[in-house]
């Protein structure tokens, strides 16, 4: 039991200051960005004036609202204060939208993209690597270079080959967007069916990327495994294959688990050239508008979420791994 207090106190500490460095570089990046938002933001209110001093007057009044005249410190020791209240502060592009109401209504659309895809990708390409680790001969032929060829096609490349192939060559499927245009979101059945069908190739283009990288990964480690030397004493031993074969792809998950938490844990910023290829109205496609109009607020707003969510899935992933990875049991006790 002291073994593990000592593994997870450490774990916590470095959690805790991974975090606190991440909140810095956080607010700190976007701010070193060359662009003055808050110089668009009084050319768009004072359009058509001519009077110099009204407009130094409605930019003197938009650095007040938006805290950008105080100190970098003070601007700090503000954002940590007014994150702790949950206000993530008001959007420099899309002003007065509050940054939490332009973030809640997309990641919704991010996560129903992401998510599944990445669970389905992650289960078909382990299942198919294991298959192929332990048939071998023509079924390993046939998916090892597919997966090698499918795992080295960029997401972005993906994405385009599934548009011009199916939205354009062969239009069975929309174009972009996640609903028809001419439609205000509802729970009618005529707007699901819309949904389904946009979602689909955003979807499998994701799904796809990810079967092969998983395959090739799990068809590694399943071979490595198989010719351990624990493998070949167990055979020695007599004992059955198929008892075997459940240690070997046990240890052979390890990795791809990993694999799975940091891509869960990174859905949000994957879910960018998806969104922006297919026009998909989630939380990848904001961050992209944030960053072109250097939206401070909801670049902080989009890159800790990011961050929070790799965050706290390698947190929760190292402290699972000290209960099933025996290597990690045994350092606790050594």
């Amino acid at each position: 039991m002291k073994g593990y207090r000592k593994y997870f106190g450490k774990k916590i500490i470095w959690f805790l200051v991974t975090l606190v460095v991440a909140v810095i570089l956080n607010f700190l990046l976007p701010r070193l960005m060359p662009n003055d938002p808050v110089a668009a933001i009084t050319g768009k209110m004072a359009s058509g004036m001519t009077d110099a001093s009204a407009v130094q007057r409605i930019y003197e009044r938009y650095q007040e609202e938006f805290g950008t005249n105080k100190p970098l410190v003070q601007q700090f020791f503000i954002f940590i204060k007014n994150l702790f209240k949950g206000d993530l502060g008001t959007s420099f592009s899309q002003y007065p939208r509050k940054v939490s109401d332009i973030i809640s209504s997309s990641i919704g659309w991010t996560i129903a993209l992401q998510f599944p895809a990445i669970i389905v990708g992650w289960l078909l390409g382990n299942l198919l690597g294991a298959l192929a680790a332990y048939i071998r001969k023509g079924f390993d032929k046939v998916l090892l270079p597919v997966s090698l060829f499918l795992s080295n096609i960029p997401a972005f490349g993906m994405a385009v080959i599934m548009l011009v192939l199916f939205a354009v060559k062969l239009k069975v499927a929309p174009t972009s967007g996640g609903y028809n245009f001419d439609m205000i979101p509802n729970f009618s059945w005529r707007f699901v069916k819309s949904v389904i069908a946009h979602y689909q190739l955003p979807f499998w283009s994701i799904v796809l990327v990810s079967i092969g990288g998983q395959a090739v990964g799990m068809r590694s480690m399943s071979i490595y495994e198989l010719n351990a030397d624990y493998v070949k004493y167990a055979r020695f031993l007599g004992i059955k294959d198929r008892k075997i074969v459940g240690y070997v792809f046990r240890n052979a998950m390890l990795p791809q688990v990993t694999g799975l938490a940091m891509s869960i844990g990174t859905m949000v910023g994957g879910a960018l050239v998806a969104e922006i290829i297919f026009s998909y109205p989630g939380l990848g496609s904001t961050m992209l508008s944030a960053i072109s109009g250097g939206d401070y607020p909801l670049i902080s707003a989009t890159t800790l979420i990011i961050t929070l969510m790799v965050l706290f899935v390698s947190f929760i992933l190292d402290i699972i791994y000290g209960f099933i990875d025996p290597r990690v049991k045994a350092a606790q006790f050594d």
